[in-house]
């Protein structure tokens, strides 16, 4: 077992602080490390951005060999560890939103704090923070009185030795999973995106479509406005139907509330848009990511979403897969509105312009079977991969826990 007594942070280590609020250039600049490249697997300097050179005389939180680095600000986020592995090529400096924790007296191996405090992301959360729900901060008082086991300094780097062979390992393992997943992902949206605007027929002719954002067609489709297809429904005052939400990942499903959530909704109800099964919603702000569906059932949706109901023949299910493509979502972002780009709106008026392609009714019907074929086995590897990931986290989990609390026999 490791022997060691309980000591708050703050008195092995004399230096804990934010970084700095960075001035970003496009080019040229000094790397800035945030929450994203936070990373438990490692600090993914990557996804670093860049500081003007002209205005560093304020900076502080310069990075050195053996910084541990935890995220300090949003739920999920906070708390999240990683370690400065190697003393940098190049200055960096963390900023703002990240806490830095170093010692000059070498009383603890960074390593092993690093290993140790990565498993404590959630007792982090809960009892270092301050702040409301969402807006949450790591308080650095709080988190300097958090209690941790050093045992000797010889000890610590013996274990933190052991974990960086066996984490090593389990870390490669879930990056392939990882990448696994997204191979997956860009398969399933490549097969969507190829039989709805060309169709399964491997024989069939094609034509220019004449419209910019989908290119050639087979040669008897036709095209359309939406307006052609979709009318805007705005029906409201039936606070007794089930309330819905649109997903980017799910697209339109039941939402599901806590008791407290449903009263609030449940007060201005008659505010909220109807929307009929079969019929299309979609988020203004979030169209341009996909966040659209075809309704399962009657029912409530948020009165920031538009709801388009269907008014020509047609299989519905097949422009619920063609708006959630790439191709589409962006088309819907050259016809919203808004300065900033994350918070662009689509309005109908300006959906309903928008120029789609038009297979015969049967042929909608059976590209949506061709593609729930194609994709069933896609959506089957991409559920196993998903729970061994589950798996290899707990894993990784369990192993760091015993080792930094001595339960493991260590050779």
């Amino acid at each position: 077992m490791l022997k060691g007594q309980p000591v708050k942070l703050k008195y092995v280590a004399d230096y804990i602080f934010r970084g700095d609020a960075p001035k970003y250039v496009e080019s040229d600049g000094i790397k800035v490390i945030s929450q994203g490249c936070v990373q438990s697997s490692g600090l993914d300097i990557s996804k670093a951005k860049l500081h003007d050179k002209n205005d560093i005389e304020r900076i502080s939180g310069w990075l050195i060999k053996g910084d541990v680095l935890i995220n300090s600000t949003g739920t999920g986020t906070l708390g999240r560890v990683s370690y400065v592995e190697n003393d940098p090529n190049e200055p960096m400096f963390a900023d703002g939103h990240v806490t830095i924790v170093r010692d000059s007296k070498e009383r603890f191996c960074p390593k092993f704090l690093f290993y140790y405090l990565s498993i404590l992301q959630e007792q982090i959360t809960v009892y270092c923070s301050e702040g409301a729900t969402n807006q949450i901060e790591l308080s650095r008082p709080r988190f300097g009185s958090l209690l941790i086991n050093l045992p000797t300094i010889e000890v610590q780097e013996f274990v933190a030795k052991f974990l960086e062979n066996k984490i090593t390992l389990l870390d490669t393992l879930i990056l392939e999973k990882e990448n696994l997943l997204k191979l997956l992902g860009e398969k399933r949206r490549a097969i969507i995106s190829s039989a709805v605007t060309r169709g399964t027929n491997l024989k069939a002719k094609f034509k220019d479509s004449g419209i910019s954002w989908l290119g050639e067609i087979p040669e008897h489709w036709e095209t359309r406005r939406i307006a052609y297809l979709f009318s805007e429904r705005d029906e409201r005052s039936q606070p007794d139907l089930p309330l819905l939400v649109v997903s980017i990942n799910t697209g339109v499903t039941l939402r599901k509330f806590s008791d407290d959530r449903i009263e609030n909704v449940a007060a201005d109800a008659s505010s909220y848009k109807v929307a009929r099964k079969g019929d299309i919603s979609f988020n203004k702000m979030r169209m341009w990511q996909g966040a659209v569906g075809v309704s399962p059932t009657d029912g409530l949706v948020s009165p920031d979403y538009v709801v388009a109901e269907p008014i020509a023949p047609m299989e519905v299910e097949y422009f619920g897969l063609l708006f959630k493509t790439p191709m589409f979502s962006a088309e819907t972002a050259r016809h919203s509105h808004g300065i900033v780009w994350d918070r662009l709106r689509l309005y109908w008026d300006d959906f309903r312009d928008i120029r789609v392609p038009l297979p015969p009714v049967a042929e909608q019907t059976a590209i949506v079977e061709a593609v729930r074929e194609q994709t069933v086995k896609h959506d089957a590897l991409k559920e196993a991969t998903e729970r061994t990931l589950v798996l290899l986290r707990e894993r990784r989990t369990a192993l760091i826990a015993a080792a930094v609390a001595g339960m493991l026999e260590m050779r």
